[in-house]
């Protein structure tokens, strides 16, 4: 693994205060660099509730008022700020909303990566750029498990957007000799995930029903498998990619798989509970367009990042809902 010099540290992010931007922020502070946000002007006009990822360390991140969908300010920012680093982290991410808003999700997601790499290249082409990928393009996989080389077949509008920026960011990388890279993370949680998804929903609801406050869970295909990991390891990935003497991508994963049904069984358990009691199998929360098994083979990242995650799929759902009810309960009581 080749580590650059680092004698400038100023980084950028956009989609800071979501659940990997805040892991990646303060990662950053953590090694000295001068962290960067974009941010929507509501944001900060309200940070309670849309900076609460980020609020312990705000005091010491420079967040600029800007969104994805205007070339001008994103030009403006980079121009202003002169980032050595971009981390391009935002985005419409929740797939089931992509089915239901096909057209924002679109123009925030290709545009968004369009704008932002034009606006690198003609402001500050120096800056080395991270595009956030996704399994999702994967989708209907043609192999397992899926690696660098796997092809894609994407199915949903999300997993289309995602191959869309890879191909922007790779374009622009071998067109314009930016330093651009693609991290194609595997699913990644924590107790900073948003309330939509489904681990964070199971352990939400989960802690409700333990205090009386809900009585069931309703999911969709339980039997859905997916390569789950811990998001504070994974952006860990980010920065070391962009440490490398040649831009590359990389697939970041456990290399192992388990169902939505083990999460729930594991949290569940946790709060002695039997979530057969509980759960309601809805055909509302069915995909169009299922995507049966999604799991990594992130021999390349362990050979060239040293990547080496700790956390097993058990902590990670014990740490999520040991924080949800725990959270909950005192706020129950207060």
């Amino acid at each position: 693994m080749t580590i650059r010099n680092m004698k400038q540290k100023k980084a950028l992010i956009t989609g800071i205060t979501g659940q990997d931007g805040s892991y990646l922020a303060e990662h950053l502070l953590s090694l000295g660099y001068e962290v960067h946000g974009i941010v929507r002007r509501v944001a900060l006009e309200d940070p309670t509730h849309h900076l609460w990822r980020i609020l312990p360390i705000a005091d010491r991140l420079h967040l600029h008022s800007g969104t994805l969908e205007s070339f001008p300010a994103l030009y403006k920012i980079l121009k202003d700020v002169q980032p050595d680093e971009c981390y391009h982290l935002a985005a419409q991410s929740f797939v089931s909303i992509s089915f239901e808003d096909e057209f924002s999700t679109m123009q925030t997601n290709i545009n968004g990566t369009h704008f932002l790499l034009a606006a690198l290249k003609d402001s500050y082409p120096e800056c080395r750029f991270y595009f956030a990928g996704s399994s999702e393009m994967f989708g209907k996989v043609e192999e397992t498990p899926q690696s660098e080389t796997t092809r894609f077949h994407p199915r949903s509008v999300y997993g289309i957007t995602k191959v869309a920026g890879f191909e922007l960011t790779r374009n622009y990388r071998e067109a314009y000799g930016l330093f651009a890279c693609t991290g194609i993370l595997f699913n990644h949680e924590s107790p900073r995930r948003g309330f939509e998804f489904v681990t964070r929903k199971i352990t939400s609801t989960a802690a409700r029903i333990k205090l009386g406050m809900e009585k069931e869970l309703r999911l969709g295909n339980i039997d859905a498998k997916r390569d789950w990991g811990f998001s504070g390891e994974y952006v860990q990935m980010m920065h070391t990619m962009l440490q490398q003497d040649e831009p590359d991508d990389f697939v970041i994963g456990t290399g192992k798989t388990h169902t939505v049904r083990e999460f729930v069984q594991i949290v569940f358990k946790e709060l002695q509970l039997n979530y057969e009691d509980h759960l309601v199998i809805d055909p509302r929360f069915y995909r169009p367009a299922e995507v049966e098994i999604l799991v990594a083979n992130p021999a390349k990242a362990r050979e060239k990042l040293g990547w080496n995650p700790k956390v097993s799929f058990e902590e990670l759902a014990l740490s999520m809902i040991r924080h949800d009810y725990d959270n909950l309960k005192k706020a129950y009581n207060d």
